[in-house]
């Protein structure tokens, strides 16, 4: 059995692209850090987007792991600055709430929940628990690929997951949803 420790990044820089951490971010990570380190955590993955780096990087400075990078924990959508901030939100309601609608050059949700679920069940075999720092719309995706489109909480999907919020999967059995606990 593999526990899955699934990270949102820490607190982002508002911006188009790629935006690094705030410096609450980096104070957030820190305190995953701490707790994942108390929970056992043996490796650590993160998606490629820097303020999933950035989170990984203050959590590596607290456990002492590598991180390893995986594109199969970026985000689905990425606001680029192409078009009005706007519209991206527009878009990315679109993609919620039709899963198989598929953006010009994206995924839909129900794509990128299934990304998410192929790296989940990849982990057997490697050394856990692990961490895998994401981001918060993929995470959504795969909640509603594994317990349906109707389980989650309605501020879940209205509000989004919080900063370094973790959700616990074992075995693609969901046993924590967005906790922040950890973070008092």
């Amino acid at each position: 059995m593999t526990m899955a420790y699934l990270v949102q990044h820490g607190e982002k820089e508002h911006g188009p692209g790629d935006p690094g951490l705030t410096r609450t971010g980096r104070q957030q990570a820190a305190r995953t850090g701490e707790w994942l380190s108390g929970q056992g955590v043996r490796t650590l993955f993160s998606s490629p987007l820097r303020r999933a780096q950035e989170t990984a990087g203050c959590i590596a400075s607290v456990t002492g792991l590598a991180i390893q990078t995986d594109a199969r924990l970026r985000e689905r959508l990425n606001w680029d600055g192409s078009q009005p901030y706007d519209a991206f939100l527009a878009l990315w309601a679109r993609t919620r709430d039709d899963r198989d609608f598929v953006p010009a050059g994206g995924e839909s949700s129900r794509q990128a929940g299934a990304r998410l679920t192929e790296f989940l069940a990849g982990l057997p075999g490697i050394p856990g628990p692990v961490a895998a720092v994401t981001h918060g719309g993929v995470t959504i995706d795969l909640l509603c690929n594994l317990l349906g489109d109707d389980a989650l909480p309605s501020r879940l999907l209205s509000e989004g997951v919080r900063p370094c919020a973790i959700t616990a999967v074992e075995d693609l059995d969901v046993v924590m949803i967005a906790s922040i606990a950890h973070l008092s």
